[in-house]
């Protein structure tokens, strides 16, 4: 499980930002804080943020991260490449746009009996990287102890066998990460982490490719196991009972191309009849196509115990069903392998205190300068000095400005003609008005 992300000096957030997901001290909803060894864990962190505040940079930072863990070893000889996909720093100050940036890690591995922690990070710059350690702490252990350690000058690479270390100090590059190289030259210790990061999913539902490209991801055994399709029509049940069933017919190969297609026409019951009628299943409604495409890494996430991070969970859903949504996760009887949720939003409706801790609350906020801050509502403390209770209306204090993290709004005025009243549209929105 996922317990911490640090990051610093990436896209809006040059200051580091840390998203916490360890359990603060707090009564509500604790059954189901997930304890592994010494760790108080939490299923889900829902973060909130105006328009452009550097909510989808969070999610960036860790896919950015996890990218980098799997594929580093593929740069070592490729400068260009590399050159390609090295981080994006905080570009509006020639400091923080020359300098390096980090990324780290706390996380348990699912099924791991020991119930060890590991923390594991990296920083890196336009040459490569300058600094990469990972640590492991036992079950009832305070301090974590090194595995191996790097930087520009030395190395310490004492928790692998001789022979590891030899391999690795030999083909080690700048540019590429003793995990990425460990796994590939099959030592366990990095296989491990670089499986975590890879077990992980992602989904950003405010790009239109990743919308066309998860639409067409099938889920796994689909095809051809009648048990999977009537696990879906189920899933689809919770939220539209209209589809009945599937028809899936294998679309014939064109030229060379080895690609497997299919043609998936989705079954309706016909209205004062039990025939079935069919509809292509590209002529579904949007959410619906979104539900299909979420199925996959739900199903995988689920089983596997591991992290799913959604941009713009809310796209194209109504509000009662990303709330079923949530629950999934938020219920200990059905993520029963400790799964976790990470999304960005702006659906204020989960915004309440039946639904989520005050830890599991996030907000990001931008300044005039274009930097952006990352906090809990846990953390925060208002005017008066004290923290935000539990039983407060978390929706209606962050809409009326609060909590920060919403947009400054001012009137279109570009579109107003001769004869416009001067307030017209002002009090009813609430936009103030700035001449």
């Amino acid at each position: 499980m996922l317990i911490q992300f640090n990051f610093k000096n990436f896209k809006s957030f040059r200051e580091e930002a840390t998203l916490d997901l360890s359990a603060a001290k707090m009564t509500e909803f604790s059954d189901r804080v997930v304890s592994i060894g010494s760790e108080k864990i939490l299923p889900v962190a829902a973060i909130y943020g105006a328009n452009a505040s550097g909510k989808s940079n969070i999610y960036n930072a860790f896919e950015y991260m996890s990218d980098y863990v799997a594929d580093s070893f593929k740069y070592g000889d490729e400068v260009e490449k590399f050159e390609h996909f090295r981080p994006t720093p905080f570009l509006f100050d020639s400091t923080s746009a020359n300098a390096e940036s980090s990324f780290e890690v706390y996380f348990t591995l699912p099924g791991d009996k020991a119930e060890k922690t590991y923390n594991y990070g990296f920083c890196i710059d336009k040459e490569g990287v300058t600094e990469e350690w990972l640590n492991s702490k036992a079950k009832t252990a305070r301090k974590y102890s090194t595995v191996f350690y790097r930087n520009a000058d030395e190395s310490d690479l004492s928790g692998f066998p001789k022979k590891s270390r030899d391999n690795i100090q030999v083909a080690l590059e700048k540019q590429v990460l003793i995990v990425s190289l460990g796994a590939k030259l099959k030592i366990g210790k990095c296989k491990a982490i670089r499986d975590w990061f890879l077990s992980n999913e992602f989904a950003d539902f405010g790009d239109p490719f990743t919308n066309f490209f998860m639409s067409r991801r099938l889920p796994k055994g689909f095809v051809s196991d009648k048990n999977v399709q009537q696990k879906i029509v189920e899933y689809f049940a919770s939220f539209d009972e209209h589809i009945r069933d599937f028809r899936i017919e294998k679309v014939p190969q064109e030229g060379d191309s080895k690609e497997e297609k299919y043609k998936i026409n989705a079954l309706h019951k016909m209205i004062g009849s039990d025939e079935m009628a069919e509809l292509p299943l590209e002529l579904e409604s949007a959410g619906t196509l979104k539900m299909f495409a979420l199925y996959p890494e739900l199903q995988e996430v689920l089983e596997n115990g591991s992290v799913f991070f959604i941009d713009e969970l809310n796209a194209r859903l109504h509000p009662l069903l990303v709330r079923n949504f949530l629950l999934t996760f938020l219920n200990p009887e059905i993520n029963i392998n400790h799964a976790q949720l990470v999304f960005t939003t702006h659906d204020t409706w989960q915004l309440s205190n039946k639904l989520l801790r005050r830890d599991e609350i996030w907000f990001v906020e931008k300044d005039e300068e274009g930097v952006s801050t990352l906090y809990s509502l846990a953390d925060f403390v208002d005017e008066d000095g004290t923290r935000i209770r539990k039983d407060e209306n978390y929706e209606k204090n962050y809409l009326i400005g609060k909590y920060g993290a919403i947009p400054t709004l001012k009137s279109i005025d570009i579109f107003k003609g001769e004869g416009w009243p001067e307030d017209i549209g002002l009090a009813s929105t609430g936009v103030e008005r700035r001449d």
